[in-house]
């Protein structure tokens, strides 16, 4: 599939013009124009930066998910069909309240 046939599809669908071919040469980039550029910046929300912090404490026990990942690829993981209906019901008691 040629992405660019769906984006042009996607476009006529939409309505949005594509800008013709320039066939002019694009004028060099001032130094003003440059700086401007390189002043940019931007500042997260405090949600953002407790998204962040929070992404970095991970209490994913690594040596658990390792285990249960190699249990899984040997044919080797075993669940109590009893625990996992009693978790079931707990879930559907606890999301009713």
């Amino acid at each position: 599939m040629d992405i660019r046939s769906s984006l042009d599809g996607l476009k006529n669908l939409l309505g949005v013009s594509s800008p013709a071919p320039s066939t002019t040469q694009s004028k060099p980039v001032n130094a003003e124009s440059a700086t401007a550029l390189t002043r940019d910046s931007a500042t997260l929300s405090s949600a953002a930066n407790e998204v962040a912090l929070t992404a970095t404490d991970s209490d994913v026990r690594t040596e658990k998910v390792t285990s249960v990942q190699m249990a899984l690829a040997a044919g080797t993981y075993d669940v109590s069909t009893s625990a996992v209906a009693s978790k079931m019901v707990d879930a559907m008691l606890s999301d009713s309240s």
